[in-house]
């Protein structure tokens, strides 16, 4: 084959290659050496001589088309309502693979000849610049603008009346007359015959499907809520609105496009939920204080993506988080109160922690409102104008552990009641009062030689350092180092100074401390003289 413009019979050369557009078109077999010579047709007819007929081509092709597409609309309409979905999913799906296929063919033309012309996609999508009416597209956009034009826009109403219809017997478990995948298809076809859009793509999606499809679906859930609403109770009523959520949420996943699912959703929380949140907030009481764990779950599911849903919810559950942090305190045994304080403290701070992490999803909210009720808790005054009494208590806490009197625990039980410990100190407003305690506890451990374990007291030290900084633990760490640096000394008096014929009557060993570092009184000068 020459690749040399040539005049070329554009009437005898369109005949061939008209049959072999509907052989395509038609799924029917094409020989190769047929396809390869319409290829080439395609290809000189629009580099003719003296003029391109790339113009007449496309108007021909569009035409064929068109007169395809509307004697498959006759056979469809004449098929009658009760098969029309049938028949247009079959015809669909024959039809846009041969589009695909016809693509192919007019390669040349949609290389070389349209897309020359076209718009590009910056001027669509930024530009003041609309695609004309009159433009030219690309064979496999222009077969299914044909078929958005001369079958779907012809069948929409009936189309989509037959639709609403199966998703209404669905929602009713009524037995469905169509097949899951033709009304998939259905639905699809409305997105595909636009996709290649670049602007607004689901126009006709949204226009013709989703929109009336949306507005079914509002007036359901309302009808919905009104009969759930008059015969179940408010734990009932959470149950069917989550299943009900469940369901479209599978619906919609299977036949819609995936920008319907939010929307979808979004309905039914609104008018099964959002319109009867006084009906839902009037028992979110009694759940909380009854602590109804599904209940809570329930709720906590239905109300979160409600506007301001969650709010008194969230309310109640840090108010009772509070009172009954507040009936431990007040209940306290007065023996060792100090652990009693922090071991039953620490058992509502980890129930409560778990129902926020396994009921409410371990939702900022809910975690915010277990900080604010322990806040309150740890700091609460049994008695108005009296200090509290948690950061003493919370320092004779760990100087019970850390001594070496606390009998019946291995290390790593001590390293963990610590660690827990440290949850408390956090919510501690007085941390301040809190070292003060813990510094004097220490220096009675460390001179007194009362630790249990240097590792564990260092260890203690590192964790508040890590819960409050540097500057919170400096003091304790230049305690820790004056105990490191008088023990050498000692160590060093003992071996270097004392010859082994000297021998003291008296146990001697010496510490040397810094400045400001102890919660030592004043010195007083002593008479003993070494």
């Amino acid at each position: 084959m020459s690749l040399k413009p040539k005049p070329i019979n554009f009437t005898e050369k369109w005949n061939s290659l008209q049959e072999t557009v509907k052989g395509v078109i038609t799924l029917d077999t094409v020989p190769r050496d047929a396809w390869n010579e319409r290829f080439n047709d395609v290809y000189s007819m629009c580099v003719a001589f003296p003029e391109p007929l790339g113009d007449q081509l496309y108007d021909s092709t569009k035409l064929f088309l068109e007169n395809h597409v509307l004697e498959l609309l006759t056979i469809i309409q004449t098929g009658g309502t009760a098969n029309l979905l049938q028949n247009y999913y079959t015809y669909w799906q024959k039809y846009s693979k041969g589009v695909k296929y016809l693509h192919s063919l007019y390669q040349y033309l949609n290389n070389q000849h349209i897309k020359k012309h076209k718009l590009s996609e910056a001027e669509v999508l930024y530009g003041n610049i609309t695609p004309d009416a009159t433009e030219q597209m690309e064979v496999g956009e222009l077969g299914l603008d044909v078929w958005k034009h001369n079958m779907i826009v012809p069948l929409k109403d009936s189309m989509l009346e037959l639709l609403l219809d199966e998703f209404d017997k669905q929602r009713h478990n009524i037995s469905m007359t169509t097949s899951l995948d033709i009304i998939a298809g259905v639905i699809n076809s409305f997105v595909v015959v636009q996709e290649f859009r670049k602007k607004y793509p689901l126009e006709l999606y949204q226009n013709y499907f989703e929109q009336p499809f949306l507005e079914q679906s509002s007036e359901h859930f309302k009808r919905e809520a009104a009969r759930l609403l008059q015969e179940c109770t408010v734990s009932e009523y959470m149950v069917k609105v989550l299943q009900i959520l469940r369901e479209e949420g599978i619906r919609s996943k299977k036949y819609l496009h995936d920008s319907t699912f939010t929307k979808l959703r979004g309905r039914c929380r609104q008018h099964m939920v959002g319109d009867h949140l006084d009906f839902l907030h009037g028992e979110s009481e009694a759940m909380i204080k009854e602590e109804r764990r599904n209940d809570m779950h329930n709720i906590y599911l239905l109300l979160r993506e409600i506007k301001d849903g969650m709010t008194s919810l969230v309310d109640i559950f840090r108010e009772h988080i509070k009172q009954h942090g507040i009936r431990v305190i007040e209940s306290l045994k007065q023996e060792q109160i100090y652990v009693h304080f922090v071991e039953e403290i620490l058992d509502v701070h980890k129930k409560y922690k778990s129902i926020v992490v396994d009921v409410f999803n371990n939702d900022l909210c809910f975690s915010g409102a277990l900080d604010k009720a322990f806040t309150v808790i740890i700091n609460y005054k049994p008695v108005k104008n009296q200090s509290s009494k948690s950061p003493e208590y919370l320092s004779k806490y760990c100087d019970n552990l850390l001594k070496k009197s606390s009998k019946g625990m291995c290390e790593s039980e001590i390293d963990h009641k610590l660690l827990q410990s440290i949850t408390i100190f956090k919510y501690v407003d007085d941390k301040d009062v809190f070292q003060r305690f813990y510094q004097r506890h220490l220096a009675k451990r460390l001179i007194h030689q009362q630790s249990q374990s240097m590792d564990g007291e260092e260890g203690m030290i590192n964790k508040l350092k890590q819960a409050c900084g540097y500057e919170f633990t400096n003091k304790l760490h230049r305690m820790f180092t004056d105990i490191r640096v008088s023990e050498g000394l000692n160590a060093k008096f003992h071996s270097e100074f004392l010859k082994p014929t000297d021998e003291l009557n008296v146990t001697f060993s010496m510490y040397v401390l810094q400045t400001g570092a102890w919660p030592l009184g004043s010195s007083i000068v002593s008479s003993f003289v070494i």
